[in-house]
């Protein structure tokens, strides 16, 4: 169970009112396993394909001219073997060199959001919600804790209890303090420019967890790393379809939003 600093914590963050919104309505995309770079191109032209109309609106303020609302996106995706390092890792976070990134059929790419090194892979849900804060709350902490919370809260529709530990963003697994095998099952990393956000979440639902073995996630050295697969044990089948359309409802409940009429669920 969760201590009472983390409870009080999170009715704190989840129950407070939200400032007032503009357009709540989420671009749903599912686009199945796709090569990391395109899809780190398709964010970025929507990133800043809402940016100008943001800078549009703001010249409109001077006219009296009506905004137009920005839109919102979510893509959600597997990726083929990929090693991603953010503007803040450590290049040696990295074990393999470029041969052996060709032997594991991996590729690396050093990338804009903000972290160390991650793995992406088959078996891994990635979600990168491109949306404009200020269309639900422009606050970074409370956004970086809704992503978390959909996380959890997908995790415990498996009977699962996970968590976050203090400093460490992401989601975890014996994360109590003082437990003794705390496992990281959930990665994030975001940018934010203008309330604009871009990259986003990694969940394990069944990768091949060798290939965590060639990085130091995250840059962390002392704490595992685990799957929904292999925390239900058993030889336990679960897609990452399915995770998907968990967590999805969960995500657009928590950001206050809802689906546009054809990403229906």
């Amino acid at each position: 169970m969760a201590s009472a600093p983390e409870e009080q914590f999170s009715s704190q963050l989840f129950d407070a009112p939200q400032l007032p919104a503009r357009n709540q309505v989420v671009q749903v995309q599912r686009l199945g396993l796709v090569e990391y770079v395109p899809t780190w191109q398709l964010q970025e032209a929507l990133m800043d394909a809402t940016l100008a109309i943001k800078s549009q609106n703001r010249l409109a303020e001077t006219t009296g001219a009506a905004p137009v609302p920005t839109p919102n996106h979510l893509l959600l995706c597997e990726h083929p073997h990929t090693y991603t390092l953010g503007k803040s890792g450590k290049p040696e976070h990295l074990l393999l060199d470029e041969a052996a990134l060709l032997a594991h059929e991996a590729s690396f790419h050093r990338i804009n959001r903000g972290g160390d090194i991650t793995y992406h892979g088959p078996g891994q849900l990635v979600g990168y919600p491109i949306i404009d804060l200020d269309n639900f709350r422009p606050d970074i902490h409370w956004y970086l804790r809704t992503l978390e919370e959909a996380v959890i809260r997908t995790l415990a529709d498996y009977g699962l209890n996970a968590g976050r530990i203090v400093g460490l963003t992401g989601v975890w697994l014996d994360w109590e303090v003082g437990a003794p095998n705390p496992r990281k099952i959930c990665a994030l990393g975001v940018k934010c420019s203008r309330w604009v956000t871009l990259h986003g979440f990694a969940l394990n639902v069944n990768p091949d967890l060798t290939y965590f073995g060639h990085i130091v996630p995250c840059g962390i050295t002392d704490k595992a790393v685990t799957s929904l697969a292999q925390e239900l044990g058993g030889g336990a089948a679960v897609s990452v379809t399915e995770v998907q359309e968990r967590l999805l409802p969960h995500l657009l409940e928590l950001l206050g939003a809802q689906p546009a009429a054809s990403n229906t669920y």
